[in-house]
């Protein structure tokens, strides 16, 4: 069997016997050999042993001293691969540590960057909010300013509302008294022209003349002409229509012309020239000639609901004081003419 020139096996020779037996494994390199550490692998017999030794147990050797190769080997093999897997895991730390490092670095430019851009921020909101407050303060010395306005223009306008009340009142008594002036004249004017014709008739009937023409549509009774409206009228109303014809509202002053007006009289009732409206209870005749006579119902007059200042004529001729506002027929008087 040839040696393994790498690996020398020595055999000492057996140890005397009666001395105890020592067997030691010495395994040597070539490059050990060479630099002159010993032999190889050596036995080493110890003891008193004989030296007849059977060569069978020598040839077990080899056999040993490969399984114990292929041990080293494995062992050799499983310490390369927990080298490796150590490098390995060595290598995904120092990755990982680089990684977060890097990581960190970037976060820690983006905070700072972040800072830069919030303390900006901050700076320009301060500076907004330093406009806004001096804005504020502008905007609440114009709202004093616009209120201080309003409070002027209240009461500048509560003045011209005082002054214009003012003028209304003196407007509506201008227009009460050029009404009441009008009235006057024209009641005046009235009179005098009833007295002319008062005169003219008089003066006609010294002469012998009979006085009793009438205008169409007019009756004749007693040197007057009488017209019996049948439109359905106010008192006021009546009235302006009656002046419209050139005449007025009817006033009785005899049962004679009581009798002659309830004959011709319409069922509904009229309208005659008798009113209260200046003092309550006092009644005045259109012709301003005193109440000589009256045919009042009776309980009449009695100023019904506070609002009855106006006389009607029913169709049984008897008087009733009415609202100035119911619609009624009417009648108007005027003089005959010669």
């Amino acid at each position: 069997m040839t040696k393994n020139p790498g690996v020398q096996s020595l055999v000492e020779r057996r140890p005397r016997e009666g001395d105890s037996e020592r067997v030691e494994f010495n395994t040597m390199t070539p490059h050990s050999q060479a630099e002159g550490r010993g032999p190889g692998p050596a036995v080493r017999h110890q003891g008193r042993a004989s030296r007849g030794v059977q060569e069978p147990e020598f040839s077990k050797f080899p056999r040993r001293r490969r399984r114990c190769c292929r041990r080293g080997m494995q062992l050799a093999l499983v310490g390369l691969m927990i080298a490796a897997l150590w490098a390995g895991l060595l290598t995904l730390l120092l990755l990982w540590h680089w990684d977060t490092v890097r990581n960190l670095k970037q976060l820690e430019e983006a905070a700072a960057l972040n800072v830069s851009q919030v303390s900006k921020d901050l700076e320009r909101h301060k500076g907004d909010q330093m406009a806004q407050k001096s804005q504020a303060a502008q905007m609440l010395q114009d709202m004093a300013r616009i209120q201080a306005e309003q409070k002027r223009m209240v009461s500048q306008e509560s003045e011209l509302f005082r002054n214009l009340d003012g003028l209304r009142a003196d407007l509506s008594n201008l227009k009460s008294y050029s009404l009441n002036e009008r009235h006057r004249a024209l009641h005046s004017l009235g009179r005098l022209q009833e007295e002319v014709e008062k005169l003219w008739l008089e003066l006609h009937e010294s002469n012998g003349s009979v006085c009793n023409t009438c205008p169409e549509e007019w009756v004749h009774f007693q040197r007057k002409c009488y017209y019996f409206g049948e439109t359905a009228k106010k008192w006021i109303q009546a009235k302006y229509a009656c002046s419209s014809l050139q005449g007025r509202l009817v006033s009785i002053h005899s049962q004679e012309e009581q009798d002659f007006l309830t004959k011709h009289a319409h069922i509904r009732g009229s309208w005659i020239g008798l009113r209260d409206l200046d003092i309550e209870g006092e009644f005045i005749w259109m012709d301003e000639k005193p109440l000589d006579y009256s045919n009042w119902q009776p309980g009449e007059p009695n100023d019904a609901g506070q609002g009855e200042h106006c006389v009607m004529m029913q169709a049984s001729g008897q008087w009733n004081d009415a609202f100035c506002g119911s619609y009624l027929d009417w009648v108007c008087e005027r003089l005959a003419t010669c």
